[in-house]
Formats: C-alpha cells, structure tokens, sequence
C-alpha cells in the first residue's frame, strides 16, 4: 500500500524533469512564434495526472463513503459532500488544460 502512494508522485516528478529537460522555453529561449507540440504534452499530463488522482481518491473515499452510510444512513448527504470535492480535482485539471492550450 505504501508503495503506491510513492509512486505517483515519483513519476509525476519524472515526466515534469524530463518535460522540463526537453522544453526549450525552459532555458527563456525565443520560439519564433510557433506553436510547440510539449503544450499539447503539458495539457495531456495535467489532466491525465488530475484524472488519475481523482479516481484513485474516488476509489477509497467511495468506499469507505459507503460503509460509513450503511452504518449509518444520516451520514449520506456529508459523504456526498466530500465525494464532490475529490471529483474537482478532476474539474481542475481540465482548468489547467485549457488554460495551457490557450496560451
């Protein structure tokens, strides 16, 4: 269980090392203006990593969500709540997702 935890975000700090690497507006050089494929890959990666994210946690938080309401049934409309705020890591992923390709 607690390999997993490491992982992720060890391999978030791969890919965002080697996107910084290979990123030549990393290094404040001039583009020329045009249009770079490591936005698209930057995009990708911060709503694919949000996604990823919200699942897992939606994956434990469901769950003991659900045990918790069916000891008791009042707790349902508190576990909706904390449900919603596990799934806008997702929403803000996709934020940043059009915020990056809007630049």
């Amino acid at each position: 269980m607690k390999g997993r935890a490491i992982f992720l975000p060890v391999l978030a700090a791969i890919a965002f090392s080697g996107f910084m690497a290979t990123n030549p507006a990393a290094f404040a050089q001039e583009t020329g203006g045009e249009s770079s494929s490591f936005k698209f890959i930057a995009a990708g990666m911060a709503f694919g990593l949000a996604a990823l994210g919200a699942g897992f946690g939606l994956g434990f938080v469901g769950a003991a969500g659900l045990a918790a309401i069916s000891e008791n049934p009042k707790m349902q409309s508190s576990v909706f709540i904390i449900v919603g705020m596990v799934e806008s890591i997702a929403i803000y992923g996709i934020v940043m997702m059009f915020i990056i390709l809007g630049q």
